[in-house]
């Protein structure tokens, strides 16, 4: 009887030694040796025998030594198996999560800035870049059209609207135009808008003035009703520059590779959207999308939903050695509240909402699948 239970027990603690460096390693950042492991908490078992598992989990490929007289650091397969298998295990500090929860519950109409203001926030709380997927939310109306003159032959429109959104073109001018012309501009298509203060213009004014409104309206309305993507904001770039780990200037830029290019980004939150589950591209995972010499960052994706269906998802960027425990529980509270703000407020201002007719050929065909961790369970009273 003891003999059959010996094998499953050493595999237990051997998991237990390589989880114990893994979070040895994250906090430090150094190698680890057996002799600072056993310090660490592993006090029960001899440098020797601690020397023995990392062995095997060398063989296993799970961790790497520099050098013969070199501590251990882990793979991206430890932290893989890492995250599947603790990273549940954490939860945060009952101030702090009802700190966010306070911060990130509420009801609003403007529902775009919300979630802007949720991927500021959570690329605050977490130290690093954060991306985010938006659906198109109906009843949106045009807020207010802002001008401003980029060169002789260009202005630059910024269409603001009721909800938060901020769509802006490039229009081209056959002549430059005044910083007195811009304003009066304005102040017509605010006439427009609300029938308000009309603004007196000169014929060639007021023809030029009809020109740029109805080409900044019909490209919105265009760009509204049509769409391929969901809607993407990104954020927390100056995070990564505090990353020790991104100190590297080549390893910079190749990670932030992965923020130029937005098909990537739209291909891992559909990832997150399509499983309904938290998903993780770890080190050699992103191989698919940065091209780095060594694997040094993560990215960690998870969806939110309304009543209970999934309508849209966010990520954060991260360096390989990261506290996946706490980010993990992090992002599955940051979900559950955008979650409730969101079924709350649709159903409150009676607002409809429409995904993106996305057409497969225009997203990077993803190598990975979802890991199954427990995901939130949302339950919103008053929920129709």
């Amino acid at each position: 009887m003891h003999a059959m239970r010996a094998k499953p027990l050493k595999a237990e603690r051997e998991k237990q030694v390589l989880f114990g460096l893994i979070d040895l390693y994250i906090q430090t950042g150094k190698p680890v040796g057996s002799m600072t492991l056993q310090e660490a908490g592993f006090e029960s078992l001899s440098p020797a025998t601690i020397r023995n598992y990392f062995v095997k989990l060398e063989e296993e490929g799970l961790l790497v030594q520099g050098h013969s007289s070199a501590g251990r650091i882990p793979t991206p397969s430890a932290y893989k198996l890492f995250i599947e298998e603790a990273g549940s295990n954490y939860t945060l500090d009952p101030k702090e999560k009802k700190w966010i929860r306070t911060r990130l519950i509420k009801e609003t109409k403007e529902v775009i800035s919300y979630l802007q203001e949720a991927a500021d926030f959570l690329a605050e709380l977490a130290g690093c870049a954060s991306f985010l997927s938006s659906l198109r939310f109906d009843q949106d109306f045009v807020h207010d059209i802002r001008l401003v003159p980029l060169d002789e032959s260009r202005l630059l429109s910024v269409l603001i609207t009721d909800f938060g959104l901020v769509h802006t073109e490039i229009m081209r001018l056959e002549t430059k135009l005044s910083h007195f012309s811009v304003k009066r501009l304005e102040s017509f298509f605010r006439h427009k808008m609300t029938g308000l203060d009309k603004q007196e213009l000169s014929d060639e004014e007021e023809v030029l003035a009809k020109k740029l409104y109805n080409e900044v309206l019909m490209r919105h309305l265009v760009n509204h009703v049509h769409f391929t993507h969901s809607d993407l904001y990104k954020t927390g770039f100056s995070k990564l520059l505090s990353q020790a780990d991104f100190a590297q200037i080549a390893d910079l830029s190749s990670v932030m590779a992965l923020f130029e290019n937005e098909n990537s980004l739209h291909t891992i939150l559909s990832d997150a959207q399509r499983t309904s589950q938290l998903i993780r591209y770890v080190g050699d995972d992103l191989n698919h999308f940065i091209k780095t010499k060594e694997p040094i960052a993560s990215v960690l994706a998870v969806p939110y939903f309304i009543h209970q269906n999934t309508a849209g998802a966010f990520g954060i960027l991260i360096p390989m050695r990261s506290d996946y425990k706490r980010l993990i529980a992090l992002l599955k509270l940051v979900s559950e509240c955008i979650s409730e703000t969101l079924t709350k407020s649709v159903y409150t201002y009676k607002i409809s909402y429409r995904k993106p007719s996305i057409n497969p050929e225009m997203i990077e065909k993803s190598p990975y699948e979802a890991i199954k961790l427990p995901f939130i369970d949302i339950n919103i009273k008053d929920n129709p």
